[in-house]
């Protein structure tokens, strides 16, 4: 199967912005620090695997893919040599493109401080109920785990996978999408939680590999699987939803209509 036969539609709320500030956390570098060279060839590593796995990509991450490419190619100029800036107020090209990152951490810190206020909130002025609630089981969505946390985890499997497989071998592919999704609601019972990792651990082809993350996606998308992390840029537990838990989210979205179909 080639990998291009299926189209993932995956709904990416983060842009540009929020990727180059994921990889900046996930080096441990300030903002004022960063290496144009690494961060674009890491940034250009992301925007490739996304491609890799015909995931829809909005075009604001390609105008930035090009903006960092320009910058790498004027840090790598004598000074002399710069080209000249009408509005330019320092001589380092990153300084723009800091200035934007600066000021978007802003918005994002002020926006994530409003919503720990709103959740502090309802908190404080909630009603006691007369009879206890039955627990609510803790679902985290696809967002919560950002999905470059997702690419990450699968870049790191792929790498691993080409460097301890010899490709000199040609091997059918014997997997479609729906195989695999078929196979990990198979293999994954209700209730059980699985390392990203071993999801991937019976793959013999790298298609394999990215059919099987694409499945992966997919059966998120379906509320099927939860994907959990116990801390930033930590491993990555993937968990199938109990049947309960499942039920529960169908009846809400078809808007309780089968508790009123009696009357």
């Amino acid at each position: 199967m080639e990998s291009n036969d299926y189209k993932v539609r995956l709904e990416i709320f983060e842009g540009p912005l929020d990727l180059l500030l994921y990889l900046i956390k996930k080096d441990e570098v300030d903002i004022h620090s960063i290496s144009i060279e690494r961060i674009t060839r890491q940034y250009l590593d992301y925007i490739n695997t996304f491609k890799l796995l015909n995931i829809d990509l909005a075009s604001e991450f390609i105008v930035m893919a090009a903006n960092l490419m320009y910058l790498k190619s004027r840090t790598l100029l004598p000074r002399v040599d710069q080209p000249p800036e009408e509005d330019a107020e320092e001589d380092d090209p990153r300084w723009e493109l800091i200035r934007q990152l600066i000021e978007y951490k802003k918005f994002k810190d002020a926006a994530g401080f409003l919503s720990l206020r709103e959740l502090e909130q309802e908190g404080r002025f909630a009603h006691q109920p007369d009879a206890a609630d039955q627990p609510v089981e803790e679902t985290p969505a696809l967002a919560e785990v950002s999905i470059f946390d997702l690419i990450r985890a699968f870049q790191n499997v792929l790498k691993r996978f080409e460097e301890s497989h010899d490709f000199g071998d040609i091997v059918d592919d014997r997997y479609t999408v729906s195989d695999k999704i078929d196979l990990l609601m198979k293999h994954v019972q209700p209730g059980e939680a699985r390392r990203f990792e071993e999801l991937f651990q019976t793959a013999t082809t790298k298609a394999e590999v990215i059919v099987t993350f694409l499945a992966l996606l997919e059966l998120m998308k379906l509320n099927q699987f939860i994907v959990r992390q116990s801390e930033l840029l930590g491993d990555i537990v993937i968990e199938r939803r109990s049947i309960s838990s499942v039920n529960a989210l169908e009846a809400e979205e078809t808007g309780g209509d089968l508790e009123e179909s009696h009357d």
